[in-house]
């Protein structure tokens, strides 16, 4: 897992790592009963390779009030982070067998901070909650003995497969009982 200095981007080492990293995203979804929120994920997209619903991004309405609105914004950067730290922990502790680097989540919590603060006027302290929330929440599913040859199978179902749609991300983890 290499980062990138400047922009932070995290490189995928083979199309395994890739498999395993979208398998990572995919059960943090279904962790944080988001899979309804998620057309499809696909190793093949040539952009991100999660295509949420309409719903997910950002609409603003009249009738909605701007409470309801930031609460809907908040939540979708809770799911997004989730995401970012479910496929790194997926990539490192599931097929690698080993810690996510402490320099990798130190960018992340640094990325959390400064998204949070711009997308959702978030407080240090309030995404520093969300951080700890997450991390702790995905470390539990990812260093889990038990789930680990689960979600390994699910990464080589996805490799297989190459596109699933939201319900058959859903089939797939419950088959495996990963929910």
């Amino acid at each position: 897992m290499e980062t990138d200095k400047d922009t932070f981007t995290l490189t995928y080492l083979n199309e395994d790592d890739r498999a395993y990293g979208l398998a990572g995203m995919a059960i943090s979804l279904a962790a944080l009963d988001a899979i309804d929120r998620v057309i499809s994920v696909s190793l093949d997209a040539e952009g991100p390779m999660v295509k949420f619903a309409g719903g997910y991004f950002f609409s603003s309405s009249p009738s909605v009030s701007p409470k309801a609105v930031w609460s809907n914004m908040v939540h979708n950067f809770y799911i997004t982070s989730a995401m970012v730290v479910s496929n790194v922990m997926a990539r490192s502790m599931v097929r690698r067998e080993t810690d996510v680097p402490a320099e990798v989540l130190d960018r992340i919590h640094a990325e959390m901070l400064a998204d949070g603060a711009d997308i959702c006027s978030l407080e240090p302290d309030e995404v520093d909650s969300l951080y700890r929330k997450t991390t702790g929440g995905m470390r539990r599913i990812f260093a889990n003995p038990r789930l680990q040859q689960p979600i390994a199978e699910f990464a080589r179902t996805l490799s297989r497969r190459r596109t699933l749609s939201g319900s058959e991300i859903y089939d797939e983890l419950r088959a495996l009982r990963l929910i």
